[in-house]
């Protein structure tokens, strides 16, 4: 079987620049307690005008660049997302327009943070079935979704959105991938109003059941507990000594967690790459920028091997192997 390589990347991330202070007053801290629990210092975010396709597409047209193709070309978008346009249809489908793919399908997935790695497998197997290009999104505007007043989620986020170009045959191959849901915890993370369970109403606003909900103690236990086997379960199933990875890609949830986390992995060799720091975390977004960010700077050389792992809302955790 012909395998699926990385053709190109690209990153989009709004002008606006959003600091500490001006996040941390109405939550009731200050920049110091940012940066000491999350490690991030500032973040983007979306001016009123702009929605999640606005942003994916940005971000599309930079992959298309890199990977030197035309829209044209493609023949599938897939979106990750967990704050789209709208609830129907799909932000894939907005994205397709505004690039003009008139011949790819567009469709959306919504694994939360672990989306783009999601979106890839799923990528991955139309494009060995149908063959072609497909462009893998993710991008979220959580800006739009977050109780200002709540310390434990209003710090963390950034909007943004990174992109990835895959084909057949050439480029920096997909070596592996799998992804796991634990659907027992995933009242964890959620959005509680807006879907068939909760529309939302005057009193769903009332309550504030429209904004973003995590439960950080309980995040944090999972994926302190688990993140780490599941990788080490993942490399020893691809056949892949930790001690080979190059680089590692996680999900930009939160600096501090990642040190952790990072330091439980036993990947000897491996540079941990962050781009929380300045576009703090930016959902199914996080891992597409981080990798765009990387290649741009020439941190992947040929040959090596970069581990990407993410984590999130569903509970989630997603994994794939790539050789650059």
């Amino acid at each position: 079987m012909t395998e699926v390589g990385v053709l190109g990347t690209g990153a989009y991330v709004p002008d606006r620049i959003v600091s500490n202070d001006e996040v941390a007053a109405a939550a009731g801290v200050d920049d110091a307690w940012v940066i000491r629990k999350t490690a991030i210092r500032e973040r983007r975010w979306a001016d009123p005008g702009q929605a999640t396709s606005d942003l994916a597409a940005a971000a599309g047209r930079a992959a298309l660049r890199s990977a030197g193709i035309g829209a044209d070309q493609l023949s599938v978008i897939v979106v990750a997302t967990s704050t789209p346009d709208r609830p129907q249809p799909p932000t894939a489908a907005y994205v397709q327009h505004l690039l003009g793919a008139v011949d790819a399908a567009a469709f959306d997935v919504n694994a939360v943070c672990s989306g783009e790695v999601f979106a890839i497998a799923a990528a991955e197997g139309i494009l060995t079935r149908r063959g072609g290009h497909a462009l893998v999104i993710g991008a979220d505007v959580y800006s739009r979704i977050l109780n200002p007043a709540d310390r434990r989620t209003v710090v963390l986020f950034g909007d943004g959105a990174g992109a990835m170009v895959l084909g057949l045959g050439r480029g920096a191959r997909i070596r592996d991938i799998t992804a796991h849901t634990f659907g027992e915890l995933s009242g964890l993370i959620q959005v509680p109003a807006g879907g068939s369970r909760l529309p939302i109403d005057q009193a769903a606003l009332d309550a504030g059941l429209q904004y973003f909900t995590m439960d950080g103690r309980a995040v944090r236990a999972f994926v302190e507990d688990r993140l780490p086997v599941l990788t080490k379960q993942f490399l020893h199933e691809s056949g892949v000594d930790p001690d080979d990875i190059s680089h590692f890609v996680p999900h930009q949830a939160n600096g501090i967690m990642l040190d952790t986390v990072f330091a439980e992995l036993s990947l000897s060799r491996a540079t941990m790459h962050l781009s929380l720091t300045h576009y703090g975390n930016t959902g199914a977004a996080s891992i597409p920028i981080t990798m765009a960010e990387a290649a741009r700077t020439g941190a992947f050389r040929p040959g090596d091997l970069i581990l990407l792992a993410g984590f999130g809302g569903g509970m989630a955790a997603g994994f794939a192997l790539v050789e650059w």
